[in-house]
């Protein structure tokens, strides 16, 4: 399991049983799996072996897995799904404001598992562009590339995970145009929006942070009352 663009998977769960049923599953479809069953050693791991994915557990010895999810995610590019035995919405949200890309409560099955992973997997895949028509953006100091997957701010290259990049290329891509809730959640996910869902509001959090805009004057990416997001085309010098 040597870097993030092969099929390699790491699942960080001390469930010995699930994880043995969950590595066979994966396996059986083509994946590399490799197993930690101890918190305060995935983080190490996770970092060194960049792998595709990780599968990680809320609940571990060690650490917990949302403070492994906090620790990794701004030097691990690849896609965290979250499992956990906790069924609240505070625990959700809290872990998609973390980073995580998906989140599933237990009991399930590895083969749920599987098709939520292969869904995060098939939104981080970089696909060749149909024609060079709004493939990269540029306002003021601020730039950002559909073909190459990456954006710049000043001098400085964000990281950024592939579910919030394609938050943000879509924002930015309707610039200056007010995008609901809706709208964003029928084009990145293609299902309807479900109000109880706050997972687009903790992403556009995460975002005003990586793009360094006020959170209270809003300058840059602007929650307008009752109607959505817009990305703003000015305030970038």
């Amino acid at each position: 399991m040597s870097n993030s663009n092969d099929n390699s998977i790491l699942i960080v769960e001390d469930d010995e049983l699930f994880a043995t049923m969950l590595q066979l599953c994966l396996e059986k479809q083509g994946f590399c799996v490799e197993v930690e069953p101890r918190g305060d050693l995935a983080v190490d791991r996770i970092v060194t072996l960049q792998p595709k994915a990780v599968v990680l557990d809320g609940m571990l010895p060690g650490k917990d897995g949302m403070d492994i999810c906090r620790e990794i995610r701004p030097s691990f590019q690849g896609v965290i799904l979250m499992l956990t035995a906790r069924d609240n919405d505070v625990d959700q949200v809290l872990g998609l404001g973390l980073g995580a890309d998906d989140y599933l409560v237990k009991p399930v099955t590895p083969m749920v598992v599987l098709a939520h992973l292969r869904a995060c997997l098939r939104r981080q895949e970089v696909a060749p562009p149909p024609t060079a028509k709004l493939q990269e953006r540029t306002f003021g100091r601020f730039s950002i590339s559909n073909t190459s997957r990456t954006m710049r701010l000043g001098d400085e290259d964000i990281r950024i995970t592939a579910a919030d990049f394609d938050l943000l290329w879509l924002l930015a891509s309707h610039a200056g145009t007010i995008l609901s809730r809706d709208d964003i959640t029928a084009s990145l996910h293609n299902i309807e929006f479900d109000s109880s869902d706050r997972s687009i509001d903790m992403r556009i959090s995460r975002l005003r942070r990586l793009l360094q805009d006020d959170p209270v004057k809003q300058m840059r990416i602007k929650t307008v009352r009752a109607k959505g997001y817009l990305f703003s085309p000015t305030h970038w010098d």
